[in-house]
């Protein structure tokens, strides 16, 4: 850091804003091969969320890619900065008392390290969509799995380049088996007793 730079400290703290709030705040990681079906799960579990009077915001790859992001490509340096980015918005995010629904491929379990060291262990639940690459490439939302198979997508996750699965994730889903519903009651059973806060 900066010698010139010295961090403002605020008279509010993260735990005034739970108090807030009423809840405690941290970050939902969804991570899963493009398709494993991570925005439409982290969807369905912000809507549950926001039922119980949940402070919550959303953070998809494409729409941080195409806002805050915009500037990053796909290479290796480029997709670090863009998980890197990521983690820092969600932990401001979470210090403001809200919980951060976060939706990316994340291939690496390095990247996915240092979003939990960013955020802080404490603050960081894991979801990993367990869908298989058949599952994903049927349902090919984007139509992205063609065009990869194609050649027209170099280093696409699952076909030219590694997805590397979390080993102890918090909470896994395999989507093949389960309803969208039924994934989302798995989620909010594991966060619920996460939500009180610590008094």
């Amino acid at each position: 850091m900066s010698p010139y730079i010295i961090r403002q400290k605020f008279e509010l703290s993260k735990k005034d804003r739970q108090s807030l709030k009423k809840h405690a705040s941290f970050l939902i990681w969804f991570t899963g091969l493009s398709g494993s079906g991570k925005s439409t799960l982290a969807n369905a579990v912000e809507v549950r969320l926001h039922e119980l009077g949940v402070h919550t915001y959303p953070l998809d790859g494409d729409n941080i890619r195409d806002g805050i992001n915009k500037n990053l490509k796909f290479s290796p340096e480029d997709r670090d900065e863009n998980i890197r980015r990521v983690a820092e918005i969600s932990k401001l995010f979470v210090d403001a008392g809200l919980v951060v629904l976060g939706s990316f491929i994340s291939p690496f379990a390095k990247s996915r390290e240092e979003i939990k060291e960013i955020v802080g262990a404490e603050n960081f639940v894991e979801v990993f969509l367990n869908t298989s690459l058949e599952e994903c490439e049927r349902r090919d939302v984007k139509g992205l799995y063609k065009k990869a198979r194609n050649g027209e997508i170099p280093s696409f996750t699952g076909i030219s380049s590694p997805y590397e699965a979390p080993e102890n994730p918090d909470v896994v889903i395999k989507t093949e088996e389960l309803t969208v519903d039924e994934a989302a009651d798995k989620v909010m059973a594991y966060i619920s007793t996460k939500l009180a806060l610590n008094e």
